[in-house]
């Protein structure tokens, strides 16, 4: 059971209820998606959803996301100075979305005195799903690549990587799958069959980080997995000094 009267509805991602515990906002923008909304994790580890926003326009991730975060928080009767944490998908997506999230986030925890906590993105669409056996989650990398990583019993025991498609088939050549989430385009590009959870969620997000809020772990630094780098780099200096 949930905090309050009853479990998360993952299709919802809400299940009503009274607000006590760990009030925790929740960020996500490694996908397409932006998905942000405050959350309460219980002293028993479940996860009670105040509110969500989910909306796919990865042009407009910075436009977007402060917005949905003020909508939410006004939905919930959330104000800032009850946020007790920040959980922000660290990824694996591409850099100029996922630092987008890493940055507000860890702008709310600074202003707020809070801790940040990372979790891969992955992770959390994984989490979502709630359930034992082998899950595999494929997001999209571009450049005809994916994100992806493999599941047993809700710990991951491969990823997350970047490959093409073709190798992640071969990799998982032999592996009974028994759940496949994420993009459908790019999870159905492995051989695969999608199932319904295909970004991450402010439910699975917060369940990825519930143990350490409950324990009060301090979080390591925020650190994106972007496993591989952006498409612009600095360039190297030739020695060559002007004045």
């Amino acid at each position: 059971m949930g905090v309050g009267d009853g479990p998360v509805n993952p299709a919802t991602g809400s299940s009503g209820g009274s607000r006590r515990g760990t009030t925790v906002l929740a960020i996500d923008t490694a996908t397409e998606a932006v998905v942000t909304g405050p959350a309460v994790v219980g002293d028993d580890g479940t996860v009670e959803v105040l509110a969500q926003r989910v909306v796919t326009d990865h042009r407009r991730h910075a436009e977007l996301l402060t917005t949905l975060i003020a909508e939410t928080l006004a939905e919930s009767g959330v104000s800032r100075s009850d946020i007790d944490a920040v959980v922000v998908g660290t990824g694996p997506g591409p850099f100029t979305g996922l630092r987008v999230g890493m940055a507000t986030a860890a702008g709310f925890a600074d202003a707020l005195g809070v801790p940040a906590y990372g979790v891969c993105s992955l992770d959390a669409i994984a989490a979502a799903a709630d359930r034992r056996g082998t899950i595999v989650v494929v997001t999209d990398a571009r450049r005809r690549e994916v994100y992806w990583a493999r599941y047993l019993d809700g710990r991951r025991v491969h990823g997350p990587q970047v490959a093409a498609p073709s190798a992640v088939q071969a990799e998982l050549n032999g592996v009974a799958v028994d759940l496949a989430l994420g993009s459908p385009t790019h999870v159905e590009s492995v051989g695969l069959s999608a199932g319904e959870i295909a970004v991450p969620s402010v439910s699975g997000l917060v369940s990825s980080a519930a143990d350490a809020i409950r324990a009060g772990d301090e979080p390591p630094a925020l650190v994106p997995l972007y496993l591989r780098r952006p498409d612009a780099v600095e360039r190297k200096a030739t020695g060559v000094v002007r004045g």
